[in-house]
């Protein structure tokens, strides 16, 4: 887990030492444990490469960036968890190894294979490798996307980073706000930042999640690829008897579990008193037999409490376990400083909280952190899906019986008002509405309301998991990683979600919709799995909190000092209505 930044020019000569030191600066907690540089020219274009690097797996010296080996330079930010394999792989056709890293084992991976490398990669990464031979520079991402990797480029040069404040201090000039992305996260929530393909600044994108960018570079010149997705994902099911299902999904979530177990650091887990992280926990602890450590943040407030099944896990983990509780101390001071490191807003509140994790974690010695990030995309948990899963069912000879059991259970908890109506998608597939709420309410805190709505991306053809496959792939995870990534990151800690494992993914996308719900329970699957391991109360919990709290937990606005500082003078009332804003505090 590291900090990586590049710039490649045919316009003002090589990056100076200065600008390249204030890069590595910016990064330091990316990487706090060492930095370096490599800069060449092909004819009249320069190239830099920059690193900062968290020792996670090979902490000798010999193993830090940037790597050069076999004719190609590598800066590398993330881990390849089957490293292990493919080293062996590797070494069976000639390879020899000077150390024990998986940075190694990314640029011999290129060697062997070429790009196509990455095909075989389980992990996250966000990588640029140059072939000096080739001149050729190849930028690349993991699957999901769960380590980040900005771009910016002009007729004359071509930058990159994992940051947006590195990528500001390669151009050495300004980056200026994009009012449209700004507008549209206030007016339809953090679900339609990845429906487009732009960032908070104009001009600056993300690489692609499951793609490469290839750059090919000469003496005037550089010319630039398309970025080239290697990897998709179908709904594909495929019939099995439960059973065998239940047993397969065992195998691939232990085996995701057990690689990203790997570290030459202290690691802890993130725990909710839900039956995801509960069930990655268990496996760590109880068949890979771990002893784990692990940390929860509770809110005293009754809606987001789950101390009592926290209490229940860290009981049945024996785990060494560390809580924090929510506090209105400094929560402004705390929010800027996560803006300003982002530079992007804070997307939930429960992004704010797992900050406080990632804290407390590295504060306690850990540098790697595990979460369940992911589960809910893969296996139903969100309400809306038990309403999809129902339309799916439609035909059932047994389907009043299947409405019954939601009535009984899921449906008791449920609090938007369209999705109270166990058949809303059958009466109306394409409404989307529960998911931009409230969109005209917002819009009149704007001065220039947005008018134009967010679609759902056609990934399936099947109702149930194309809406999966939006929050997948656009609406919850990539914003949940983003996330997870920054808030960990800032304080120099690695976060591992082995929900992610492509090839645990791909079994659960050949899952037959018929299996994911059962007994009334969404997430069946993960909850068979389970028996055994997680403590029933949590195994068969309806009710969904994840990290949350009442915002009147952490903010103070009976404070005038708080209301002052809301209120003062910002750049955002040029887009916001200042007066509806105090208004809205007032009464409040």
């Amino acid at each position: 887990m590291c900090g990586i930044a590049g710039n490649l020019n045919f316009s003002s000569g090589p990056i100076t030492k200065k600008r390249i030191n204030r890069v590595l600066k910016s990064m330091y907690h990316r990487g706090p444990d060492s930095s370096g540089f490599f800069q060449t020219s092909i004819g009249n274009c320069y190239l830099s490469l920059m690193h900062t690097r968290l020792s996670i797996i090979d902490k000798d010296a010999s193993s830090n960036q940037p790597f050069i080996s076999n004719n190609c330079v590598l800066i590398f930010n993330g881990e390849i968890f089957n490293y292990i394999e493919l080293k062996k792989e590797l070494k069976n056709k000639g390879f020899i190894f000077k150390t024990q890293s998986d940075t190694e084992v990314v640029i011999k991976s290129y060697v062997a294979w070429g790009v196509e490398c990455v095909d075989r990669f389980e992990g996250m990464w966000s990588f640029a490798l140059y072939n000096i031979e080739k001149k050729q520079l190849i930028l690349s991402r993991d699957r999901l996307g769960e380590k980040p990797l900005f771009i910016f480029s002009s007729l004359k040069t071509y930058s990159f980073a994992s940051e947006i404040s590195a990528l500001s201090l390669l151009l050495n000039g300004p980056l200026y706000p994009n009012n449209d992305s700004i507008k549209s996260l206030l007016v339809n929530g953090y679900k339609s930042i990845y429906k487009q393909d732009w960032t908070f600044f104009k001009g600056v994108r993300e690489i692609p999640p499951a793609s490469n960018i290839i750059i090919n570079v000469n003496s005037n010149s550089y010319n630039v690829s398309e970025a080239k997705k290697y990897w998709d994902l179908k709904y594909k099911p495929h019939k099995r008897e439960e059973n065998e299902t239940h047993a397969i999904l065992k195998e691939r979530l232990i085996s995701a579990v057990k690689i990203r177990m790997r570290s030459d650091v202290p690691l802890a887990f993130c725990l909710s008193g839900g039956v995801d992280s509960s069930t990655i926990a268990a496996i760590a602890c109880k068949i890979l037999n771990h002893n784990i450590s692990t940390f929860s943040i509770i809110d005293n407030d009754s809606r987001y409490n789950e101390k009592d099944e926290i209490d229940r896990n860290v009981e049945s983990l024996e785990s060494k376990h560390f809580f924090i509780k929510t506090d209105k101390s400094n929560f402004i001071e705390k929010l800027e400083k996560q803006i300003a490191y982002r530079n992007a807003p804070v997307f939930t509140l429960s992004y704010f909280m797992h900050a406080q994790i990632s804290e407390y974690m590295n504060k306690k010695g850990f540098k790697v952190s595990v979460s369940g990030t992911g589960a809910d995309e893969l296996f139903t948990g969100y309400y809306d899906h038990y309403n999809f899963w129902l339309a799916d069912m439609f035909k059932e000879e047994k389907f009043k019986d299947l409405v019954d059991d939601w009535k009984k259970g899921y449906g008791k908890n449920v609090r938007n008002d369209y999705l109270k109506d166990p058949l809303c998608f059958i009466k109306n597939p394409r409404n989307r509405d529960h998911i931009y709420p409230n969109r005209s309410i917002f819009n009149n805190f704007l001065y220039s309301p947005l008018e134009k709505k967010i679609l759902e991306h056609n990934f399936s053809s099947n109702l149930l998991r194309n809406r999966m496959m939006n929050e997948l792939f656009q609406e919850f995870v990539p914003v949940a990683l983003h996330e997870d990534d920054f808030n960990s990151m800032t304080f120099s800690v690695e976060n591992r979600s082995p929900f992610l494992d492509s090839k645990l993914i791909e079994f659960a996308y050949s899952i037959p919709n018929q299996l994911l719900v059962k007994n009334g329970m969404l997430k069946w699957p993960l909850r068979a799995l389970g028996e055994g391991i997680v403590p029933d109360k949590i195994r068969f919990n309806k009710i969904k909190r994840g990290f949350n709290a009442s915002i009147m937990s952490l903010i103070n606005l009976d404070n005038p000092n708080t209301k002052e500082r809301l209120l003062s003078e910002s750049p955002i009332f040029d887009l916001i209505k200042r007066d509806s804003i105090e208004s809205f505090i007032n009464t409040n």
